[in-house]
């Protein structure tokens, strides 16, 4: 049975590397990534911040969330994550440090996953070493032991990893292998191609999903599938409208711009990591400007600063069609000096990569993930359409569940999470 997955970002292609080995028994050369990007990995598969967490979802996502976590861990203790994507353990802290307010009392406000850092008890922290504090600020922990994790860019990270008290990884770098995976298995990659139609059979099931190739669109192929599964991210509302013109229900997700900054300070070093003087750090604070800064200290002396966000910031056709507004990076980059800079205002912080990704944010902030009835595609199916999106902020920390739950649900068999109150 022909499998298509439309979206080979990260929970597309953690799709295919479940569907992909036991105990699946699908075939991998009967999957089919369809990619329409000519960069893989251009939106927030490889510009997200890579922060993992166990419980801190709401409760239709907690057995996903922990679930998932778990899987995070077991990848990477298989497949040396440590040293291939930066997996390592972090600290999750509050900084508290505009006119007086607690970090998490202002995150309450914002629309980023510090809303659920702020549901989190707090203790007693100093913080990391590179975090520029003022006088009257205050940082407090609320990560719980082995509860958060990310996977960043690893440099000599295998000798050190145990180092660290809790956990952080590379979107970029864990996408790669997931999907580099499923290519070393036989799953065949589309890209840069769009999908532009279904086809029927004698019986009126979708039979076959015709492609064009970005770069030529002229050049058209139809592909078999019995199977569709729709990982599109952002994009997953214009695959189903192309795809599926009669739908009688709007899929309920947008989109959510996120400018980031990906920085080197001369105050977070392999040296520091050495030492343990900290190890990774997830700091969730506050800005005069009204936005809820994210930082991250990456393996390898890069921090990533995000947390500027903007519904109203259009769609593009496709990922690197982004055009990045330097007003936000700015503001990043004056949020950068204030927080990560020197104490006598000199500014030493290296720009390593400018950054804009577009999340995909359903109605209800939980992502949806299941089976689309044919009542309302109005066109019958042999093994189904499915959907898997909308994760918002929490893509990269659920994907692997995401990826697993949809090769149980599409092949029949008992999930290893109950996502019954995600379905469309």
């Amino acid at each position: 049975m022909a499998t298509v997955i439309v979206g080979a970002g990260i929970i597309g292609s953690a799709t295919a590397f479940y569907l992909t080995q036991p105990p699946s028994t699908v075939m991998a050369s009967s999957i089919h990534l369809v990619e329409s990007s000519p960069e893989l990995f251009a939106s927030a598969s490889g510009h997200a911040a890579g922060f993992l967490a166990r419980d801190w979802f709401s409760p239709s996502q907690a057995s996903l969330g922990a679930l998932s976590f778990d899987l995070h861990k077991e990848l990477a203790e298989q497949h040396n994550g440590a040293e291939k994507w930066g997996y390592c353990r972090s600290t999750g802290t509050s900084l508290a440090d505009v006119k007086g307010k607690r970090g998490d009392e202002w995150l309450r406000d914002g629309t980023s996953r510090a809303e659920a850092a702020a549901m989190h008890d707090f203790t007693a922290g100093s913080g990391p070493a590179w975090l520029t504090r003022s006088r009257n600020g205050k940082v407090e922990v609320i990560s719980e032991d082995d509860s958060t994790a990310q996977v960043f860019v690893a440099y000599q990270i295998a000798e050190y990893i145990n180092l660290f008290d809790t956990f952080f990884s590379d979107p970029l770098r864990i996408s790669r292998f997931l999907l580099s995976t499923c290519l070393e298995r036989g799953v065949q990659l589309h890209q840069p191609c769009q999908p532009l139609s279904v086809n029927n059979d004698s019986k009126g099931r979708i039979s076959s999903v015709t492609i064009t190739s970005s770069a030529n669109p002229e050049n058209q192929t139809s592909i078999p599938c019995s199977r569709l599964i729709i990982t599109a991210g952002a994009w997953t509302p214009r695959v189903f409208k192309t795809l599926f013109p009669n739908l009688r229900k709007t899929i309920p997700i947008t989109s959510l711009a996120g400018h980031s900054l990906l920085i080197r300070s001369p105050r977070w070093n392999i040296g520091d990591e050495i030492k343990g003087q900290g190890g990774c750090h997830a700091v969730f604070t506050t800005d005069e400007t009204g936005y809820s800064p994210e930082i991250f200290s990456r393996i390898g002396g890069e921090i990533y600063i995000a947390g500027l966000n903007s519904a109203t910031l259009p769609l593009p056709e496709r990922a690197t069609d982004r055009k990045i507004d330097e007003k936000s990076i700015e503001v990043l980059k004056t949020t950068a000096r204030r927080l990560l800079g020197k104490d006598d205002g000199d500014d030493d912080l290296e720009i390593l990569r400018e950054g804009l990704c577009f999340r995909p944010v359903s109605g209800n902030g939980a992502p949806i993930i299941g089976k689309v009835d044919e009542g309302l595609l109005g066109v019958k199916t042999e093994g189904g359409v499915w959907i898997a999106a909308g994760h918002g902020p929490w893509g990269i920390s659920l994907s692997l569940g995401t990826g697993k739950v949809m090769s149980e649900i599409v092949e029949g068999r008992q999930t290893s999470a109950n996502v019954r109150k995600l379905a469309l």
